[in-house]
């Protein structure tokens, strides 16, 4: 009898070799390459085989708008996926442990108006059943199947066909067939790809559920990615109870959206106005404290940006930023030093977004360095004043898109003044408006100067 033949496979990146490494020559991670058993692919046919080719101008367009997707009833969620769920699609959801991956999926389920199915591979009928009793969830249409084996996974979604179905999660199952541990790559591989072809093939609807690991990253990332059409994290980085849902793959929406939820005993609950919710705790009247209002996909929300100007008690200035860009912070510091004067680069720099929310727009720029300012100067910016403007290498306050949202929320939520572009201030009502082209001027304009 001839040897079985192995490889080794990193639990990384997937990437094979025919002998055991120290360092995947892929990702160049050590310690990662894992013997598994070879899978012998089909045999070539001999004979090419006529298949059938469909003209692009003949083929049908899937329907993008929004009365073809399913609803999951659940606002935040159903923004991030673009509004609401694409008839066969397929969304990895990832997270660290306690976020509340299940707890928001299950209600989910229990809220779409069809059969659905919640496959777990890590609790029993009765942990589900009692999850849902304490969320309050309860659905004559949702079922409930706890398996490890992937085929049994299959046969399920195949004689229940549910318009919407869960896998909890995807490094749970396993295919028989391989002889590699649940979980590994090649496992992980299969699993998803067989999934996901079900998916396409039946107009299912798919969650999975993925694992993440010590780096942060979804296990198996590379390869898990590429087999779905959306992928969400779900982190806590912004406290308090909040959890913030991110997209950062998506064919069907954008992946600038957030989606913002509150853990409480009945679940997680949206929070639709998140804007209220990350100003609530502002200390009014603060030095280094100035507000921003950012695009998130289609809304706006607004932000504290604090900074922390202290001289250094070393010789290397440290600059530390949380939620920023810290390369457009180093930026800043040096465009304050040019072009208004003011002595920052031989102090330690703080900056923050306060709430956990990522200010990515470069539409911050002038809240950024007003904090700074404010900070050095020991000068409260008032507390009703929102900045908003992208700030050059010589000083200009460059425009940004879609102002009027911005403004808009500014307003909404009692802002008096709103500082933006000239650029921008002649398609804006001029109540409450203050135009500025240069920082010297919006330093003006915020009594720092």
């Amino acid at each position: 009898m001839s040897k079985a033949k192995v490889v080794f496979v990193c639990q990384s990146c997937g990437t094979t070799s025919a002998r055991w490494l120290g360092r995947c020559p892929g990702c160049e991670a050590w310690n990662t390459l894992v013997e598994e058993r070879a899978t012998k692919s089909g045999a070539a046919e001999s004979k090419a085989r006529a298949v059938e080719t469909v003209l692009l101008s003949d083929a049908p367009a899937q329907a993008e708008h929004k009365d073809h997707r399913t609803s999951t009833k659940i606002s935040e969620l159903d923004r991030v996926l673009g509004g609401g769920l694409v008839e066969g699609s397929v969304v990895l959801l990832g997270g660290e442990p306690g976020m509340g991956k299940s707890t928001l999926l299950l209600q989910a389920l229990a809220n779409i108006s069809g059969p659905t199915l919640y496959v777990s591979g890590e609790e029993s009928v009765e942990q589900v059943a009692g999850r849902a009793r304490r969320l309050g969830v309860a659905s004559d249409r949702l079922r409930i199947l706890c398996s490890n084996t992937l085929q049994e996974a299959l046969d399920a979604l195949h004689t229940q066909k549910p318009k919407v179905a869960v896998i909890d999660s995807l490094q749970t199952l396993a295919d028989d067939a391989l002889e590699s541990a649940p979980g590994s790559v090649s496992q992980v591989r299969e699993v998803g790809h067989r999934l996901a072809r079900i998916a396409k093939s039946d107009g299912l609807a798919l969650f999975l559920v993925g694992h993440v690991n010590k780096d942060g990253a979804l296990a198996g990332p590379k390869v898990v990615e590429h087999l779905v059409d959306v992928v969400l994290y779900f982190d806590s980085e912004a406290g308090d109870g909040l959890r913030i849902l991110r997209a950062h793959k998506n064919r069907f929406g954008a992946v600038s959206e957030v989606g913002i939820f509150e853990m409480a005993e009945s679940g997680l609950i949206p929070v639709t106005n998140p804007s209220e919710r990350f100003l609530s705790e502002r200390s009014a009247q603060q030095p280094g404290s100035v507000i921003t209002a950012q695009l998130n996909g289609t809304r706006p929300i607004l932000a504290e940006v604090q900074a922390l100007c202290v001289p250094t008690p070393f010789g290397m200035p440290r600059r530390t930023a949380l939620g920023v860009d810290p390369n457009r912070v180093a930026l800043l510091l040096a465009v304050l030093e040019r072009c208004a004067g003011m002595d920052v680069l031989g102090q330690d720099v703080f900056v923050n977004a306060a709430g956990g929310l990522r200010l990515t727009e470069p539409s911050s720029d002038v809240a950024i360095a007003l904090a700074v300012a404010s900070s050095v100067r020991r000068r409260a910016v008032d507390a009703k004043v929102c900045a908003i403007g992208e700030v050059g290498l010589t000083g200009e306050i460059r425009r940004v898109a879609r102002v009027e949202q911005r403004v808009e929320e500014a307003r909404r939520l009692g802002f008096t003044r709103v500082l933006v572009p000239e650029g921008n201030a002649a398609r804006l009502d001029s109540k409450g408006v203050v135009p500025v082209g240069t920082l010297k001027q919006a330093l003006m304009a915020a009594g720092l100067e």
